[in-house]
């Protein structure tokens, strides 16, 4: 590139303003602040460039791809908003999420060159690896930058009404394990591992401990090689089991709800679940009951009563009433959007798969990380947080954006 343009300018600017929306995560807040500022901007700016006439931000490939995955996720919502149960939640929550389609553009302009890329994959590490530190401390002294540890696990930065810490590492957890086996081989990756399978298992939620698992199998293998991977997957077992004895009574008790499992049964299985399968089963008769487009975007809350079973427990529970979402992406999916919504977002996975599938082998390296944290996001044998709530669906389209950006770089902006 021998440019000064404008453009040139945005792309320098453009990974500090993503690295501020992710260290803004614990305050909800400043951290939507950012993202609707960082939406206006890259309007701003890319009317700017066309205006000198430069569209030089991205491939034409990526910004395709980052356009098709933002509308896999949001035309769901607008179609559900048609006749939704609470059809002016579910039309505030479509327009509202209009802002992510340029700040997924912003995203995407941040990682489309080798230095952004350094800068935002290097500085999400940081990012992680600070959590993961102060996460320690608070598992040691009972105290962390998001206060004292008042709930029954770790929080972190998150603090002990935010209750995210462990899902977030788990999913972030690709770039700080990528960035440490770069610079220290091996013994690098191991510390990160080792360090995220302690402050993960004990902020508690298992969702997470699947989520790493295989963040650290398909990274261990990469890194390590087969065998010494599954070495590194029988310790962490190892691990769970010490500290479940040893240090933590509530570890100890999910631990052996996760147990409950094996021993069969509808009771069993539920117990391991932590009584979410009347939950699914109610989701499931919203989808069977509204089979094209769901009963509407974050209406699951308020439709729960009219669908769930007469004796289900969610029903009576005083303190958490019914249920607030499906607890499981492809349930959540077509219980609020319906058949039509699940098969945009199956659209939406097919040409993320088809653009990793005819990438170069070069391209494929540099997306590497997102591409992880995204798979394992939105892997669909776990349970979730609602994927259509403000934080977990900007968690997950920024991991979208990253990957596409990355991924389909222009070639001239690949190596810079």
């Amino acid at each position: 590139m021998t440019s000064s343009s404008p453009t040139d300018a945005s792309l320098r600017w453009a990974p500090w303003w993503v690295l501020a929306f992710v260290a803004l995560w614990p305050l909800p807040g400043p951290a939507e602040v950012v993202l609707s500022l960082g939406a206006l901007v890259a309007l701003a700016w890319l009317a700017l460039s066309r205006f000198r006439g430069g569209m030089a931000l991205l491939s034409h490939e990526a910004w395709a791809l980052t356009s098709v995955l933002f509308f896999a996720y949001w035309l769901p919502e607008v179609f559900s908003s048609v006749d939704a149960v609470d059809a002016g939640r579910a039309l505030r929550e479509s327009l509202v999420d209009l802002r992510y389609l340029p700040f997924l553009w912003l995203v995407a302009m941040a990682v489309s060159s080798a230095r952004g890329r350094r800068l935002t994959f290097g500085g999400l590490a940081v990012i992680a690896g600070l959590w993961l530190a102060d996460a320690l401390v608070q598992a040691g002294t009972g105290w962390s930058l998001g206060g004292p540890a008042t709930a029954d696990r770790l929080s972190g930065v998150f603090g002990a009404d935010n209750l995210k810490l462990g899902l977030v590492l788990a999913s972030l957890a690709p770039f700080p394990l990528a960035a440490a086996a770069q610079r220290l081989g091996a013994i690098g990756w191991g510390l990160v591992a080792a360090a995220l399978v302690v402050v993960v298992l004990l902020a508690g939620a298992r969702a997470a401990w699947l989520t790493l698992a295989l963040v650290l199998a398909f990274s261990g293998w990469r890194h390590l090689g087969l065998k010494r991977s599954l070495v590194v997957l029988g310790l962490g077992g190892l691990l769970l089991f010490t500290l479940s004895v040893t240090m933590s009574d509530k570890l100890q008790e999910r631990v052996e709800r996760t147990e409950a499992a094996l021993e069969g049964g509808t009771e069993g299985v539920d117990h391991a679940l932590s009584g979410r399968l009347p939950i699914w089963r109610t989701a499931w008769n919203m989808a069977l009951a509204h089979p094209v487009n769901g009963v509407g975007v974050r209406g699951f809350r308020k439709a729960y009563a009219d669908y769930a079973a007469p004796d289900d427990p969610w029903l009576a529970d005083a303190e958490h009433g019914a249920g607030y979402h499906a607890h499981q992406i492809v349930l959540e999916v077509l219980s609020e959007t319906g058949g039509l919504g699940l098969l945009l977002w199956l659209g939406g996975v097919a040409l993320a798969w088809r653009a990793w599938r005819f990438a170069t082998p070069e391209a494929r390296d540099q997306a590497r990380a997102p591409a992880l944290a995204l798979f394992v996001t939105v892997f669909p044998l776990n349970t979730h947080l609602a994927f259509y709530s403000t934080f977990w669906g900007g968690l997950t389209l920024l991991l979208a954006a990253l990957y596409a950006g990355s991924l389909l770089a222009a070639p001239a902006r690949a190596a810079e």
